[in-house]
């Protein structure tokens, strides 16, 4: 009896022991971005074929209206104009309702694309959903990412756990794009 316990237990363990824990794959340069069709601030269909062609940042950030969220979106829109002279886009995504980022857009003039993700569905498919940990909690939520799409659709850059503060500078910087 105490040799087939063993046994078992052994087998039990060792299938524990080889089995590989499902992980979130993070993207990463020249794989295939996916594709995404999500509500803009203004309820409108925004796929990520519609910027074919062009290079596009596609952001995500946690909440509109939060600080950290706010300091991000108002640095990519001061950017914009050199963003777009450099051939670049930008997309941002979050899991606020459309209502939200319509008064996102408008209180602090953000004049590129804010889409709604409420679900998480494309944040997953971009591993910017995953474990985070604030004040000793762990919890489910969005990871503060940037992924720079190539015209081609494949990802050129992908940055994950980015900071708010000093976020775009820094990209600006890795994509030789100056003021």
């Amino acid at each position: 009896m105490f040799t087939l316990f063993a046994t078992r237990l052994t087998a039990d363990l060792a299938t524990v022991l080889t089995k590989e824990l499902p992980v979130s794959e993070r993207l990463i340069a020249g794989a295939a971005a996916p594709e995404f069709t999500l509500k803009n601030a203004e309820g409108h269909d925004v796929s990520l074929s519609d910027f074919r062609g062009r290079n596009t940042v596609v952001y995500f950030y946690p909440a509109a209206s939060t600080p950290g969220c706010t300091k991000q979106a108002c640095d990519f829109r001061d950017s914009l104009a050199s963003l777009q002279q450099a051939g670049y886009d930008v997309v941002g995504i979050s899991p606020d309702p459309v209502g939200k980022l319509a008064a996102f857009a408008a209180a602090e003039g953000l004049t590129f694309p804010l889409l709604s993700d409420e679900d998480h569905a494309v944040a997953e498919a971009y591993a910017a959903w995953g474990e985070k940990k604030n004040y000793g909690k762990t919890y489910q939520g969005l990871i503060r990412s940037t992924i720079v799409v190539d015209p081609q659709g494949r990802v050129a850059v992908a940055q994950y756990n980015v900071r708010a503060t000093g976020h775009v500078a820094k990209l600006r910087r890795d994509l030789n794009i100056g003021q």
